[in-house]
């Protein structure tokens, strides 16, 4: 789904308006594993793998007060801002990518992350 790449920048084939609010999607960006969500007019990007368990966060639920997405197994929940757990099981952080929308379409770019993958 990634239409183009230019200096780490990864422009997805994802019209913002198109994703729904407290939703999260997966996207596969230039093999690294992302779950992309939208809370209102703000988008994140997140790897998208429990650090706990082999399960994807983007199957999660999306907590919007918080801005959290939960996992599905064991219901660890990550911060989408800094990707650290706030609930156990699990312990270590996962990575947030740089998002942003540009000229309507979501950006993510994979070369620019903070968290732990």
């Amino acid at each position: 789904r990634v239409r183009e790449a230019r200096e780490g920048r990864q422009v997805m084939g994802i019209a913002f308006d198109s994703l729904e609010n407290g939703q999260a999607v997966h996207a596969d960006i230039d093999g690294v594993s992302v779950a992309v969500v939208r809370i209102d007019d703000q988008v994140f990007a997140i790897h998208d793998k429990c650090s706990h368990a082999d399960v994807r966060l983007s199957d999660g639920i999306v907590v919007c007060d918080t801005k959290q997405i939960e996992c599905i197994r064991h219901g660890s929940a990550f911060d989408l801002q800094n990707g650290h757990p706030d609930t156990l099981p699990a312990t270590v952080p996962v990575a947030v990518y740089a998002a942003s929308v540009v000229n309507g379409e979501v950006v993510v770019d994979v070369t620019k992350k903070d968290g732990a993958k």
